[in-house]
């Protein structure tokens, strides 16, 4: 399933690039002319830009909210025909009030700027950007530009983005790329880089091409308000509000357009703790969505049978359970308890063959790193333990960190160590974790088990125990790969992987 996904997407992009099927091209785009307006003395027409509102949800970003609203504040587009609205959550006072003094400092300058608190954090994310939604100025508004706190666009990003949508109105949501500023910190970003680079320069290029459809990345896009009305507006039954808004938005027959020559500056995560919290949340809130959501997909009235395969299949149940369940069960348990019985026999196809054109087609996104392709591989692997606790306990809804949300600390300046009172490199959203669980955890967890991670230690020391079984007993050879892979899960459980947070160094 996943062999047969990957080369079908290859394919597609393959074709849409050899027959240059550019946005711009399957869809009509116009800049927005301004010209002038005689009446008032040859004054640029403003008239003709449509009102934008453009939103930053915050929450004790003390490295990057200048970044972030500095880039905002610096669109190319006429001051009364735009809002920038900073959503701030900041738990933190000396934060919050450094936020509202950088919102204010750029309102002194003349533009549009409105700082935005609110009394309780229902919802996370998705209950700011919904309570955003509900000031007046915004009813002027017909489009959402959204940014997370470390997202920097080009001046001209909304010049480039808009027009897709004034022009085209069955579409939804423009989509950007991402583009790293901190992809060269260290192995953990480069590898980062290879999956996010071929998850948008080929699964979200394929989506947009195919099925004028692909899940909303949460940032660097813009979207059409009454779409996200239509859709049913922000929800906070996942983790994962933007896909759900997304998939919602599909649902009801409106389509989506990525435009990847449009980049937008952001930063990696560089801890493997930070990078961890990350991927549970990345790997359970789809399951979970993919379960409260099966069966209004197979009832949908509105999009036709294809496009309901396509999400039920391809999109839900091949990208984000079976690719994580398919990983850790084949190259870290079946393989290695293979040795362990004569009788189970692994064909070389399935060993060799497979593997490694699923793993070329996906080094395609960063060639340039495609060096570190085998280390990139085993990494993986570790990585989809993780992804694979993740997606059970969505799509079975068990555990307490279904809904868990947790924002991972952003630097701003990579080469600056993070120094915000010795903090650790996550930050937990929820106040009372912040001040309960966490005095509990450090009263109860020793030192070392903040460097250390148990169960990459032990699947590590078991896939290595496989490993010299096949030496001196079975001799079926996989012992390579075995010593390969149980080394990866050991450096990762040894902690070194990434960046070490300032409490452990």
């Amino acid at each position: 399933m996943i062999l047969v996904e990957k080369l079908f997407v290859c394919a597609v992009c393959i074709a849409v690039r050899a027959f240059r099927l550019t946005p711009d091209r399957r869809y009509r785009w116009e800049p927005i002319a301004a010209g002038s307006d005689e009446e008032s003395g040859g004054d640029r027409d403003t008239d003709k830009y449509p009102m934008v509102l453009v939103q930053i949800p915050m929450y004790n970003e003390r490295e990057v909210y200048k970044l972030s609203i500095g880039a905002a504040c610096a669109l190319e587009w006429p001051t009364e025909r735009v809002v920038i609205q900073v959503l701030d959550d900041s738990t933190d006072p000396v934060v919050k009030d450094l936020v509202e003094m950088e919102c204010y400092r750029w309102m002194s300058k003349g533009v549009n700027i409105k700082y935005e608190v609110r009394g309780n954090r229902k919802g996370y994310k998705a209950g700011a950007l919904k309570e955003g939604l509900k000031h007046d100025y915004v009813k002027d508004c017909q489009y959402i530009a959204m940014f997370d706190a470390d997202f920097q666009p080009e001046s001209d990003f909304l010049l480039r983005t808009i027009p897709f949508l004034v022009h085209n109105p069955e579409i939804a949501l423009v989509q950007t790329r991402w583009k790293f500023v901190n992809s060269d910190e260290c192995l953990l970003t480069r590898f980062q880089e290879m999956s996010l680079d071929y998850h948008f320069k080929y699964e979200q290029e394929a989506g947009s091409s195919v099925y004028s459809f692909f899940g909303f990345n949460g940032t660097a896009g813009v979207w059409r308000i009454s779409a996200i009305n239509d859709a049913g507006g922000w929800k906070d039954r996942t983790t994962v509000e933007d896909m759900d808004l997304a998939v919602r938005a599909m649902l009801q027959g409106w389509k989506f357009v990525y435009v990847g020559d449009i980049k937008v500056k952001s930063e990696l995560p560089s801890t493997f703790k930070a990078y961890r919290f990350q991927q549970h949340r990345w790997s359970c809130g789809p399951a979970n969505l993919f379960k409260k959501m099966m069966v209004e997909i197979l009832e949908s009235k509105k999009v036709s049978l294809w496009s309901k395969i396509h999400l039920w299949y391809d999109f839900f149940f091949v990208g984000k359970v079976a690719a994580h369940t398919v990983t850790f069960i084949y190259y870290c348990f079946a393989i290695p308890v293979s040795v362990l019985f004569p009788e189970i026999q692994i064909p070389l196809w399935g060993v060799v063959y497979i593997p490694t054109v699923i793993t070329l087609l996906k080094a395609l996104g960063t060639p340039s790193s495609f060096h570190l392709v085998i280390l990139w591989v085993l990494f993986e692997n570790v990585m989809s333990l993780h992804r694979i606790k993740a997606a059970v306990s969505g799509l079975l809804d068990a555990g307490g960190r279904v809904n868990e949300w947790v924002v991972t600390e952003k630097l701003g300046d990579t080469n600056k160590k993070p120094s915000i009172n010795g903090s650790d490199s996550v930050e937990v959203i929820d106040l009372k974790l912040t001040k309960a669980d966490v005095k509990l955890t450090e009263s109860l967890v020793p030192k070392l088990s903040k460097r250390y991670h148990c169960s990459e230690l032990f699947v590590g020391t078991c896939i290595i125990l496989c490993g010299c079984y096949d030496v001196f007993y079975a001799k079926k050879g996989y012992y390579i790969f075995l010593f390969l892979q149980g080394t990866a899960f050991l450096v990762v459980g040894f902690g070194y992987v990434g960046t070490l947070p300032p409490s452990t160094t």
